[in-house]
């Protein structure tokens, strides 16, 4: 942001002066962010110099399409019919209200409709009752914001130096309403650098969305490389926006570059898709980070169970705390089918380029909703790159960040491949810290970052490059992994010990074994009691064997008089308290040549896709524990027995892991000597 923006930011700020003690520091934004964009609406009109045309042919023109034929006049996307201006406005204390009110008015549905959704009235009115309504206009009367001065591009800085400032004040997440320009240029060069002849076609039509768009920088940015490499090009600009703010903002500043205001939509891209007839070229977003989406559930679930892949989220749901990957879904829903010309060449086909924290790389194990959403994308081989960002990058967050750029027209030399860029080191510190923001990409890092990915397979197969570290390059299928359960038998020794009979005085399976329902609680208690009294004898004895075990008690409770009870109830409740898992104990059997697993040692391992799971365990497990088996559990969804589930993960930092071996103990030794000399020298100028 230059030095001019950031004056003009912080001086529309500084007009917050005035609603100190009448309005919380969290409510400024209620007041200037309206205040802008209607001052910016003004000072267009003035600039353009058809108002006074415009309220001429208002005042008599009586026939249909009245909106029409004034926007014609205007020359512009928009029109106020009130003969009032910010400057009447502000040059009458003692009619301000109701000339700001006529002033709103005259403005055309597309304004309007901008301005409701920040609910402005209801701030006109508390303005107006603290008389402060004519101050205030005053101020921003005195701001010039014409095009001439502040360019759309400009003003797009303004708007989110704005916000940013109204977050802190608050508390808020300014990053849930934008992006730092450098990550947002960074991201549109990777996600249109290889479409540059595609985008210089005669004839080209470019549709670009951002389902979550906030203040529309993403949009701008794209639109601005597109019209670098194409000036005349056809470019529509979509989104869709949660936040009424930002969606204010984003829907003005599309209005003044001449763009379809209807195209930015407002409401939950989750619950409603306001797109949903339409495909597009390129789609970017950056979604906030690890948000719930227990709002949108019902709708969600809904269109998962009844329209599966025909709607938008049928690969699967994430858990409920992190709605990351249902943004990717609906993009990719939203990609335009991939067909080919009279020529044969690929036509249509769409460039995804998305934000993501690491959790959508590893969350959740095989058969999970996320792990169900990677292998879809990559058995599809959707998945072009991942580039890993640097952290202490963005307002709101300081961690670690990561690109993914999909397609679905990737090029003959990526296809069933992932490249994966580490760009982790590829930062400046910042002369001073925004929020979270420590960190910036500089252009030649950008550049560095965009050569990498233009070159990636030959940087990879050079192993003398300077930056063959920092590119990896796998098949779709090295991602995925066999998920296997592995179990082993329980072993168990026999014993009577006082901790046993505790156990089994306690023993409500028990009770409910000796009992019958004619007997009172009091009597079941007393039976339960006279069993254990009757193992009392043998306390402190020892059996390796189940039978042994068995006959022996079976004996003494005989001897006692007593019953011996049948039933698996009895069983699992007796060698519950008897058994004792021991390593060289008794194997136990389910069934004849079944042995019964032993949960405490279930264990899982991660089988690579290639591989056959039965040769995995015997050269990876049967080695270390020979009497390992691969278990047979039941699918709680398709009620199938499986031996192994499918995963996919992305360990991204594994790949790029490198070893540091720890620093020599004397050098360690040396440091610490030194730094105790220096303490006992600061502490010597202390106390002397």
């Amino acid at each position: 942001m230059s030095n001019t923006n950031q004056d003009l930011a912080d001086f529309i700020w500084s007009v917050a002066d005035l609603l100190r003690g009448d309005y919380k520091r969290s409510e400024y934004a209620k007041v200037i962010l309206p205040l802008t964009v209607l001052r910016r609406f003004d000072c267009v009109m003035e600039e353009k110099g058809t108002r006074e045309e415009v309220r001429a042919r208002a005042a008599t023109f009586a026939g249909e399409k009245k909106d029409a034929l004034l926007l014609g006049i205007s020359g512009l996307p928009f029109f106020n019919t009130s003969a009032q201006s910010f400057e009447t406005v502000g040059s009458d204390d003692r009619n301000v209200y109701a000339n700001l009110k006529d002033y709103i008015r005259g403005f055309s549905p597309e304004v309007t409709e901008i301005i409701d959704r920040y609910d402005f009235h209801i701030q006109i009115e508390r303005l107006n009752e603290a008389d402060l309504l004519y101050l205030v206009i005053q101020e921003f009367a005195a701001i010039d914001l014409s095009p001439s001065k502040v360019s759309n591009h400009d003003m797009g800085y303004v708007f989110e130096e704005l916000i940013r400032k109204f977050a802190d004040a608050s508390n808020e997440t300014a990053g849930e309403h934008f992006t730092p320009r450098e990550v947002v240029k960074l991201m549109v060069e990777l996600l249109l650098g290889p479409d540059e002849e595609r985008i210089r076609k005669p004839g080209a039509v470019i549709d670009i969305l951002d389902p979550a768009c906030g203040t529309g920088g993403m949009l701008a940015a794209a639109e601005e490389h597109i019209k670098e490499l194409k000036p005349n090009a056809r470019v529509n600009l979509f989104g869709q926006e949660l936040n009424a703010e930002s969606y204010a903002i984003c829907r003005s500043d599309m209005l003044l570059k001449g763009h379809k205001a209807e195209n930015i939509r407002f409401g939950n891209t989750f619950t409603r898709d306001w797109h949903e007839d339409r495909r597009f070229n390129y789609m970017l977003a950056n979604p906030p980070f690890g948000v719930e989406w227990k709002k949108a559930e019902k709708a969600v679930r809904e269109e998962h169970d009844d329209h599966g892949f025909d709607g938008r989220f049928g690969a699967g749901l994430p858990r409920i705390n992190d709605g990351s990957f249902l943004f990717l879904q609906h993009m990719l829903h939203k990609m335009q089918p991939l067909k080919k010309d009279e020529n044969g060449e690929e036509i249509g086909g769409s460039r995804i380029a998305i934000v993501f924290n690491g959790s959508p790389l590893f969350t959740g194990g095989a058969g999970s909703g996320e792990s169900e959403i990677r292998r879809w994308i990559l058995e599809h081989d959707y998945l072009e790159t991942i580039v890993g960002l640097p952290d202490q990058l963005f307002y709101n967050t300081g961690i670690s960040t990561y690109f993914w750029i999909l397609s679905n027209r990737k090029p003959a030399h990526r296809k069933g491949k992932v490249i994966m860029i580490d760009a982790r080191g590829e930062w400046v510190k910042r002369r001073k810290s925004l929020g979270e923001k420590r960190k910036e990409i500089s252009e030649q890092q950008i550049a560095n970052i965009c050569a990498i990915y233009r070159d990636a397979e030959q940087i990879a197969a050079d192993e003398g490059h300077p930056q063959h570290a920092k590119v990896k390059i796998l098949r779709n299928e090295d991602y995925g992994y066999q998920r296997i359960t592995v179990d082993r038998p329980l072993k168990l020794r026999f014993e009577i010990t006082e901790d046993t009979l505790a156990e089994l005085a306690a023993s409500a399976a028990l009770q409910k074994v000796l009992g019958d329902k004619k007997m009172s609680e009091e009597d079941v208690a007393k039976r339960q009691a006279e069993f254990v009294e009757a193992l009392r004898p043998l306390a402190g004895q020892v059996w390796s064997t189940k039978a042994e075990a068995r006959d022996a008690l079976h004996q003494t409770v005989a001897s006692a008089g007593l019953l011996w009870p049948s039933g698996a109830a009895f069983q699992k409740a007796l060698w519950g308290a008897v058994g004792v898992r021991d390593p060289q104990g008794e194997v136990q059997y389910v069934k004849p040549n079944r042995p019964e697993p032993d949960p405490d040692l279930r264990d899982s391992e991660n089988v690579p896709m290639d591989q056959n799971i039965d040769d995995y365990l015997a050269k990876e497990v049967k080695p270390h524990v020979d009497d390992a088996w691969i278990a047979e559990l039941k699918n709680p969804k398709t009620k199938l027995t499986e031996r192994y589930k499918v995963g996919y993960e992305i360990p991204f930092t594994r790949h790029f892991y490198v070893y540091e071996p720890p620093r020599p103990l004397a050098e360690i030794d040396a440091e610490l000597k030194s730094l105790e000399a220096q303490i006992q020298e600061l502490l010597g100028e202390v106390t002397g």
